[in-house]
């Protein structure tokens, strides 16, 4: 009686499998995989977050499709600090950068069409695509002195059924941004063959380097969709507050405005309380994320000394968002070494298959990791080599 596409396999894997069994069998844990910043030990203003709720404006209804106003100027105050232009009437408002992919793929696809994710990336897209009866096709990244994209390999996936292509910027976990000319590229591709991309940026203000990465959120050459929200700007994952911005030609970003409108007037899924706050939540990002880099600094240095007194593993390049990718030693699958340094180490490690690395030996670790759990669980991963 249900549905093909939510017929997934929701059988546990063996790593989450040992997890839940370390965990119930109460034994200590060293978890690299911690990513919520709401349970990472930042400080934060809680008086400034709840005074933020408590607005009596909340107790009044007044729906807009895009979103309210205020919370719309808020956001393009945002980009502004960046010397970015985004006109507040390209701005809706969604509860998370998963239904601003939501709204993107019923706006351009048709139960079947295609679009391309790069790979390595976040496991989410499998998801999101099958609800939304959309194929997904992967085009590599490759590593080399950093990473980049495969261009021809992503040209040769494209079909007469494409309709767009997905970045991250910076992607997630491999922390790359998007530079000049592969943007130029990108819209020389999706421009020519009338296909949009869909960028999402949550991480796009956690770079390590002093450059300022470059934002899809003004990009004028092709259709693009471009995402972020309080979730990672302001460590509120908790508030459920996205947004999606639609820029390119004026023609075609004039029809993608009026079909989105239409999909967000359906649902209203924002409530008031949350749009009412973010300006404040907003204002609040400077701080949370000034403690956030300075963790992720501190954590890589460490990283980077435990690695230099061995000869066995080493980092791949980052340039921003919150994670380092160890490349080890190929002794075994990346899950069964993940499972055998959870039970004999009590440390929890992502390997790299759970992002689609098209070989084994690497682990994913977490960056904003608590400082002493993060320097004991690299020390005891670095010693099984």
């Amino acid at each position: 009686m249900f549905s093909n596409r939510t017929d997934w396999n929701l059988k546990p894997n063996g790593l989450s499998e040992a997890l839940a069994g370390h965990r119930a069998a109460g034994k200590p844990l060293l978890d690299l995989t911690v990513s919520n910043p709401a349970e990472c030990g930042f400080d934060c203003d809680q008086q400034a977050i709840l005074q933020a709720l408590a607005n009596p404006s909340s107790l009044s209804y007044d729906p807009s499709p895009k979103g309210l106003l205020a919370a719309r100027e808020a956001v393009a105050k945002y980009y502004s600090a960046r010397e970015i232009i985004v006109p507040v009437e390209d701005i809706i408002l969604t509860i998370s950068t998963s239904e601003a992919y939501s709204f993107a793929f019923r706006a351009l696809c048709n139960p079947g069409d295609e679009l391309l994710i790069p790979e390595p990336s976040y496991p989410l897209f499998s998801f999101l695509a099958d609800i939304h009866d959309v194929k997904l096709v992967g085009y590599p990244l490759l590593y080399d002195h950093g990473w980049q994209f495969d261009f021809h390999a992503l040209t040769q996936s494209i079909t007469s059924r494409s309709r767009g292509i997905i970045i991250v910027n910076p992607n997630n976990p491999t922390g790359n941004f998007c530079k000049a000319g592969e943007i130029e590229k990108l819209n020389e591709i999706c421009s020519s063959r009338q296909m949009a991309i869909i960028a999402d940026e949550v991480f796009l203000d956690f770079h390590l380097h002093t450059a300022r990465p470059r934002s899809f959120a003004t990009n004028a050459a092709s259709l693009t969709f471009t995402m972020s929200g309080l979730s990672k700007i302001s460590g509120l994952p908790q508030m459920k507050a996205a947004w999606l911005i639609t820029s390119g030609p004026q023609q075609l970003k004039s029809q993608a405005l009026s079909r989105l409108e239409v999909i967000a007037d359906t649902f209203l899924s924002m409530n008031t309380p949350v749009q009412l706050a973010i300006p404040r939540f907003l204002d609040l990002r400077h701080d949370f994320q000034k403690q956030l880099m300075a963790r992720v600094r501190r954590n890589l240095a460490e990283l980077d000394v435990q690695l230099a007194a061995q000869s066995s593993c080493a980092r791949l390049e980052v340039e921003g968002g919150w994670y380092a990718i160890l490349r080890v030693p190929v002794t075994r699958t990346d899950e069964d070494l993940a499972i055998d340094l959870l039970t004999h180490q009590g440390t929890y490690l992502h390997p790299g298959h759970f992002y689609d690395f098209p070989t084994d030996g690497f682990l994913i670790v977490s960056l904003i990791t608590p400082a002493d759990d993060f320097d004991e669980g690299i020390k005891r991963v670095l010693s099984v080599f």
